[in-house]
């Protein structure tokens, strides 16, 4: 995908409008897991360094969901984080400032990632209490080159998800270039993520670091592999990746399938499976890609023993008794949770003769250590194919990597999760064609 990046234009003395993907894990109002502020910094620092006035914008969680146990806010804070939901800018952003001077941290504000970023960045972040109010709009007016601003999380209005016009003009306004460096959320055709190109409100719009390297790394190893090709799919269901394998099944040499997905693929074959997880309505599916795969040549693995219990483990990481079958003798009251030494074997040496590797999902419960070998097994070849190109496709086998400790073995780990996986299903995310073409 031949897209202009920030190096393409002149930005100094330009109000530039950056689309980052601060969503990041959070605690008590602490941040947990900072990845996502590290992986914006060069593109931020660049825009800065080059005399940019950069105006930073993202979303936190979905506070269109503000009703939903897991967010546990008290009642004042659903008050006025529901008002700013729905877009009742004076009375919201009044109540949203009163509460700031009382220091009451509202839930789900993007306040403690100005914080860390003014630290990372010598105090030159300033934050902005709403994302097309007054505050907003002092404060980027403000802006001197090589200073930044962060507006607030910009779900908290309706007209981001819902694409809104007014809501699109009002953040066009605040720049002169936009630059989308959130793979995240490029799958999303929001305000912030695509529309404001599409409306022809902003006529510069190009890619940050951040998503110029899922291009050149992701998107063109994709549509262009050096083969051998192997692509690694795992995870629970076939429901989730029938694009994904379908596509990557006309791509690559080989397609290895692991994870909770496999014991469908098993079951078509005319195995019992015990317990394990099925999708049984996408049984005709999967006899249809084993016989495609058969038809075109190409290579489809699947597990030859598994890992079985009597129960999934509960909590997730708790110990568990196991023992190892062939996948002809899973047992009928246990059920498959990981796969067993041959099948790490057999992925493994398919891995080992790769040049290119794309691998998403993990190949069993990877949170719990117990079940965690076939994922190690996976991340392990991969990080000794030296001579490969290999590539983590987000989601649960990003996490599984970051956590097992194969990040730096890897060339490349997506920072998006659907954005990745519609990526491989070969589908043009919006929040990418968008952006300015080079040529």
């Amino acid at each position: 995908m031949n897209k202009k990046s920030v190096t393409d234009v002149d930005v100094q003395g330009k109000r530039v409008l950056v689309r980052c993907d601060f969503n990041v894990p959070m605690k008590d109002g602490k941040i947990t897991d900072e990845n996502r502020i590290m992986g914006a910094l060069p593109t931020i620092q660049y825009l800065m360094e080059h005399g940019a006035k950069v105006v930073l914008c993202s979303h936190m969680g979905k506070p269109h969901n503000i009703f939903d146990e897991k967010v546990k806010l008290n009642k004042k804070e659903k008050k006025a984080v529901e008002a700013l939901a729905a877009d009742e800018q004076a009375k919201a952003t009044a109540e949203y400032i009163e509460k700031a001077k009382k220091s009451e941290p509202v839930k789900l504000t993007l306040r403690p990632v100005a914080d860390r970023l003014n630290q990372l960045l010598d105090n030159k972040v300033t934050f902005a209490t709403d994302a097309v109010g007054p505050d907003a709009e002092q404060k980027v007016a403000a802006l001197k080159e090589g200073e930044c601003v962060l507006l607030e999380n910009l779900r908290f209005y309706a007209g981001e998800e819902g694409k809104d016009l007014e809501f699109c003009k009002k953040l066009a306004s605040y720049c002169d270039i936009y630059v989308n460096d959130a793979f995240g959320t490029a799958h999303r055709s929001h305000a912030s993520t695509a529309a404001i190109v599409e409306y022809g409100l902003v006529k510069t719009a190009v890619c940050g670091f951040l998503i110029q390297k899922e291009l050149e790394v992701m998107a063109d190893s994709l549509d262009h592999p050096v083969h051998p090709f192997v692509a690694v799919l795992g995870g629970a269901k076939v429901a989730d990746k029938l694009n994904v394998i379908a596509n990557l099944l006309n791509k690559c040499d080989t397609l290895i399938i692991g994870g909770g997905m496999a014991y469908t693929f098993l079951k078509a074959e005319g195995y019992e499976i015990g317990k394990s997880l099925v999708d049984d309505e996408k049984l005709a599916y999967c006899k249809d890609m084993l016989q495609k795969a058969k038809e075109t040549g190409k290579q489809l693995l699947l597990p030859v023993d598994t890992v079985v219990a009597n129960d999934f483990p509960n909590p997730i990481d708790a110990p568990i008794e196991v023992k190892t079958v062939k996948v002809s003798e899973i047992p009928a009251d246990m059920e498959g949770l990981d796969i067993g030494e041959e099948t790490r074997r057999l992925f493994a040496d398919a891995i080992k003769g790769a040049k290119t590797v794309v691998w998403n999902g993990p190949m069993g419960v990877f949170e719990n250590p117990i079940l965690a070998k076939g994922t190690v097994a996976i991340a392990q070849a991969m990080a000794d194919a030296q001579v490969a190109t290999t590539i983590i496709g987000g989601g649960d086998s990003a996490a599984a990597v970051q956590q097992l400790g194969f990040a730096d073995k890897m060339s490349h780990i997506s920072t998006g999760g659907g954005a990745s996986l519609e990526l491989m299903e070969g589908k043009i995310l919006p929040g990418i064609a968008c952006l300015n073409d080079k040529d």
